[in-house]
């Protein structure tokens, strides 16, 4: 994501899941966050009447660690023991905090970095051991390298790219955010469905797990 694309694709082209199956991610939520809701009402702002992009939901804004796998593939002990190595791994990981603004372009997406990046390998490194733990693989990192950002819209078509980054730009107004917990997602059905059920938010430096029902 480094260079800047020429056009844009249609990121829901690419193929998804049947109605019913899901995938479990490892996501930042982020939608609760002031600063980061701040930060996508000026990105929204900015570009407000292009087409061809689909802003994510303020409630699904999030940060990508971790794809574990098919959720199918998991059984209820696995993923009972991938919360608990995860649990126990993050216990003594200290909160950290990174700064979202430096605003990057894919032909499929349009994305702010969250840096320094290196601040969260050590959670990287804490869900792929627990993702181990329950299925002998460190799942896979969602981009090759490991680009931490919050996505702020996806492209739904094909279209030139540089009326949005003329609008959008390189920079937002730097926005920080302690990083405090990690989830379990199961994202069911075709992303564009936006059907998420989080199973879990496991803390960061903290003694326990709050569980959700979905």
């Amino acid at each position: 994501m480094s260079r800047l694309p020429e056009q844009m694709a249609d990121h829901w082209a690419r193929p998804m899941l049947q109605s019913g199956r899901g995938r479990l991610y490892w996501h930042i939520l982020l939608g609760n966050e002031p600063g980061v809701q701040t930060l996508i009402e000026e990105a929204q702002r900015r570009l407000a009447g292009l087409p061809g992009l689909d802003m994510t939901p303020q409630r699904w804004l999030h940060l990508t660690v971790l794809i574990a796998g098919l959720a199918d593939e998991f059984t209820t002990s696995q993923v009972d023991t991938m919360l608990i190595e995860a649990r126990r791994s993050l216990r003594d990981v200290d909160v950290m905090t990174v700064t979202l603004s430096r605003v990057l372009y894919h032909p499929e997406a349009v994305v702010v970095a969250a840096r320094p990046a290196e601040k969260l390998t050590p959670l990287l490194q804490a869900v792929q051991a627990a993702t181990r733990s329950a299925r002998g693989h460190t799942g896979v990192l969602g981009h090759e390298p490991w680009v931490p950002h919050v996505t702020l819209a996806y492209s739904s078509g094909v279209q030139p790219a540089a009326p949005v980054i003329a609008a959008l730009g390189k920079e937002l107004p730097p926005c920080q955010v302690a990083i405090r917990t990690i989830s379990l997602v199961n994202q069911l059905g075709a992303e564009y469905m936006w059907d998420w059920r989080p199973i879990a938010e496991v803390p960061v430096g903290a003694p326990s797990i709050r569980c959700k029902i979905p």
